[in-house]
């Protein structure tokens, strides 16, 4: 059988997920990554609606040339930064079956960075 790193990755998200739920109070942050960009949402699984998103395809975003674990960095202070505009300062992080490493630490580090605690 060959190995499928997306069906690999799907697994282990259903599994955090498993784990891991989002509220009014505390909503989770749910990361995709792609090969080329990064996106973040602010997710109330109570009420099954996303309260905030960014992504590295925005146009204050694109437009920096930087390398891509900087330019997530920049997706998560931008995240935590519309946060706390809609009131919200604590969260739980979700990395979608991603490795902590790289680009998802770099943006889960922008979002504390912006003011969000997880």
């Amino acid at each position: 059988m060959a190995f499928n790193k997306d069906l690999r990755r799907q697994k282990i998200h259903k599994k955090v997920r498993g784990k891991i739920t989002g509220t009014t109070e505390r909503p989770r942050i749910s990361v995709f990554r792609s090969n080329k960009y990064i996106y973040a949402q602010l997710i109330d699984d109570a009420k099954g609606h996303t309260i905030a998103a960014a992504s590295s395809q925005e146009a204050a975003i694109a437009s920096q040339a930087m390398p891509k674990v900087e330019v997530s960095k920049l997706v998560g202070k931008a995240l935590a930064e519309r946060a706390i505009a809609a009131g919200i300062t604590d969260a739980v992080f979700d990395r979608g079956g991603y490795l902590y490493h790289g680009r998802v630490k770099s943006l889960a580090d922008g979002a504390r960075e912006g003011g969000l605690n997880f």
